[in-house]
């Protein structure tokens, strides 16, 4: 499954537009620009499913790092200290990385 049977074309490059300099990504508005605020908790899941490559279960920061190209491979990486915050934000249990179990809500993962 492709991110773009859950999330419009259209959202996601405009979100993408909005975050190409380096450390201008905030994953909050990034959240709300792709449209999944408006997404069930199955179609959370699902992308979830999509961002975690190694298929882990769980986001990692490399892969946390490749965030967006998840959504376009023309798309940049996060910088360093956007991975280190996009995780600090999600990671409550302090193992450096994020689950989708317990974190789900209508906010994708919830911050």
């Amino acid at each position: 499954m492709a991110i773009t049977d859950i999330l419009s074309a259209k959202d996601i490059e405009s979100a993408l537009s909005s975050c190409q300099a380096d450390d201008s990504f905030n994953y909050k508005s990034f959240f709300s620009m792709v449209g999944l605020s408006s997404k069930t908790p199955d179609q959370i899941k699902t992308v979830f499913g999509i961002l975690d490559q190694d298929k882990s279960g769980f986001i990692e920061e490399e892969e946390l790092q490749l965030f967006l190209k998840n959504f376009s491979s023309s798309a940049r990486a996060l910088t360093s200290a956007e991975t280190k915050a996009f995780l600090a934000a999600g990671d409550t249990d302090g193992d450096g990385k994020i689950g989708v179990e317990g974190k789900t809500s209508g906010n994708f993962i919830k911050f």
